[in-house]
This record gives structure tokens, C-alpha cells and sequence, in this order.
């Protein structure tokens, strides 16, 4: 894809990253663009392009963003969409619910790495004020040996988002190069059993290890517990702005009332036009 894979292969060519839309996106996305959005000459006045895109959800939750520009930047975690629609749906019927209770409809982000939230007391502030650090580890499992000589295994099944750029190979190493240089004593064998099923990184342990005891140390000296810094801010009415969960919602709400005020005005525009050109055929037949 457009930023490699997270096995750490690099991003595809720019032939490649052309796609043509789902029905789902196009209906999301584009749907009545022509009816709804002003359209704006684009960078070199050739042809016109929307000054925004008619979005139905608020897609800066869902996709989130990532990016630097001129002294400032944004970092906004991913959704799940059927939650994040929920939580539209909740502020819609109470404008007036806080922070708080929009959570206990939206969980907290939904990365595509999965991994666990170790600092879920914290969300609250986090989504008030639009900024705070996401503490993310692997979701780890210990298979015990089923048989006497069978050695205990530690299984990782989920790797933290922040590790999507140096993908699973670099993890691979990370434990490689603590076990030479004997940071980490009690690792038999690591291998990649990654596939289209899921990740599935093997760490074989030493038949008297403590397995407790070797997660905490690995969560320690890797990335395999790491922060995923947020920082929420967006263009709101022309100005940057750092937005909290309530306020992207709001604006969001506000936008989409917006859009179809536009909608039906210039539909009603149109229909008001033909009105007069057909009274006045009428005049002119009669």
C-alpha cells in the first residue's frame, strides 16, 4: 500500500496506489458532490476541484491523521466506524453529554495492530483536551508445554500501532540483539509465523524461565510496549485548532446540517428555474 506493509517493506510505486472506490465509499465519500460543496480552481487554475469532500461520517476519527506543516502537526488515532457512528448517533439525541459518556459509546481507538491500552484511566483527559500519550503494548500468551520436555512458549499476537513503520522484522532483531548481548537470558528460539491469519511471533523459553517475570523484562527493553502521542488538532472554520472528542463531533454534526441545507437550496434553485421556463411555454402556447 501506500506506506509499505508491517513487515517493514517499503511503500508501493506510485502506478500502484491508483485504486478505483468501493460502492460504500462512493456513497460515503461523494455522494452528491456537485450539489453540496463549493468547487475551487485547483493549484495551477487548469481545472476546478471541491473545496472539501460531502463526507457522511466524520472520517477524521476513523481513518485518522497523521502529519507535519508549517510548525505544526497532528496526531489523531483511528476509530472503529461503527462506533464512532454510534457516538454521532448518541451526541445527536443528547447535545448535551460530556466527554465521558460519549466514551462509554466510542471505547477509545481502535488501531489496526490491535494491542492494549495500559493507560485506559487516562482517556477521558486525553479526548477533553484533544492531547495526552496512549501507553500501547503487544498482546502477549503464554502456551505451556504440554508435555514434560516441552518448552514454554511466548506467543505475541498483537504489536503496538507505533511499530507499523519499522514493522515485525525489526521487532524480530530488537529480541535478537537483547539475547546476545544477554539482556534477555532465556530465549531458546524466536521465529515469524506471521500469516494472512494474523501475526504470530514464537519466543521459545527456557524450560526453568519465569514466564511473568520475562514479559515485564521484554516490555521494558523493547517497542513492544510503547506511547502513541496524540495530539487532535484539525482545520476548523479556516483556523487550526486543538479539538477535544465533543468538539469534532460537534463540527462534524454541524457540518453535515450544512451540506444538506446546500443540497436542497440548490435543488430548489433548479426546480424554481424550470418553474418559470415552463409557465412561461405555457403563456406562449396559449
Amino acid at each position: 500500500g501506500n506506506f509499505g506493509s508491517i513487515e517493514g517493506d517499503g511503500a508501493a510505486a506510485m502506478r500502484y496506489t491508483e485504486a478505483r472506490l468501493k460502492k460504500f465509499a462512493e456513497e460515503v465519500y461523494l455522494k452528491d458532490l456537485d450539489k453540496t460543496v463549493r468547487f475551487v480552481p485547483n493549484y495551477d487554475e487548469t481545472e476546478k476541484e471541491p473545496e472539501v469532500l460531502p463526507v457522511r461520517v466524520p472520517n477524521l476519527l476513523i481513518n485518522g491523521a497523521e502529519g507535519i506543516a508549517v510548525g505544526m502537526s497532528t496526531s489523531i488515532p483511528p476509530h472503529n466506524l461503527g462506533e464512532v457512528i454510534d457516538t454521532v448517533m448518541a451526541y445527536i439525541d443528547q447535545p448535551e453529554m460530556e466527554t465521558e459518556a460519549l466514551l462509554s459509546v466510542l471505547k477509545g481507538p481502535d488501531f489496526p495492530t490491535g494491542g492494549i491500552i495500559a493507560n485506559k484511566s487516562e482517556l477521558p483527559a486525553i479526548y477533553e483536551t484533544g492531547t495526552g500519550r496512549i501507553k500501547l503494548r503487544a498482546r502477549m500468551e503464554v502456551e505451556l508445554g504440554k508435555r514434560r520436555s516441552d518448552r514454554d512458549k511466548l506467543v505475541i499476537t498483537e504489536i503496538p500501532y507505533t511499530m507499523i513503520g519499522a514493522g515485525i522484522n525489526k521487532c524480530l532483531s530488537d529480541i535478537a540483539d537483547l539475547v546476545e548481548s544477554k539482556k534477555l537470558a532465556d530465549v531458546v528460539d524466536i521465529s515469524n509465523q506471521s500469516s494472512k491469519e494474523g501475526i504470530r511471533i514464537v519466543i521459545e523459553l527456557r524450560k526453568d524461565a519465569d514466564p511473568e517475570n520475562f514479559v515485564n523484562m521484554i516490555y521494558k527493553k523493547t517497542r513492544l510496549e510503547d506511547t502513541f502521542g496524540v495530539n487532535m488538532l484539525a482545520i476548523a472554520n479556516g483556523r487550526p485548532e486543538t479539538m477535544g472528542l465533543k468538539q469534532i463531533i460537534k463540527s462534524n454534526v454541524d457540518f453535515q446540517f450544512e451540506v444538506a441545507t446546500r443540497k436542497y437550496t440548490n435543488l430548489l434553485a433548479k426546480e424554481m428555474e424550470r418553474k418559470e421556463i415552463q409557465e412561461g411555454l405555457i403563456k406562449a402556447c396559449n
